[in-house]
């Protein structure tokens, strides 16, 4: 399905009728010809039958012929992972 507007991108992946990613929320960074998306998900696990933890998702999308492409992603694989990085981030910015 093609998605023209910022707001209709989504990670929510199907596969087989099973919702195998699942989009818990989303923030939009940046909009324009590159839009850049913050993602909150979840990956199924198919030994527990359950959702497993929350994961993080930077996506970086290219709009032509009023489409978006996904051009890069960086997964954020855990919360203590995602705490480190806030912390980066927060002694850099703290320094500029």
């Amino acid at each position: 399905m093609a998605m023209s507007t910022v707001e209709e991108l989504t990670m929510n992946y199907t596969e087989d009728g099973l919702l195998k990613v699942k989009e818990v929320d989303k923030e939009v960074l940046t909009k324009g010809a590159w839009a850049t998306v913050m993602y909150k998900y979840q990956d199924w696990d198919a030994k527990s039958e359950d959702y497993g933890p929350v994961k993080f998702s930077i996506r970086r999308y290219q709009k032509r012929n009023n489409e978006f492409t996904q051009k890069s992603k960086f997964n954020i694989s855990s919360a203590d992972q995602a705490q480190k990085i806030i912390a980066i981030l927060e002694k850099w910015t703290a320094e500029s």
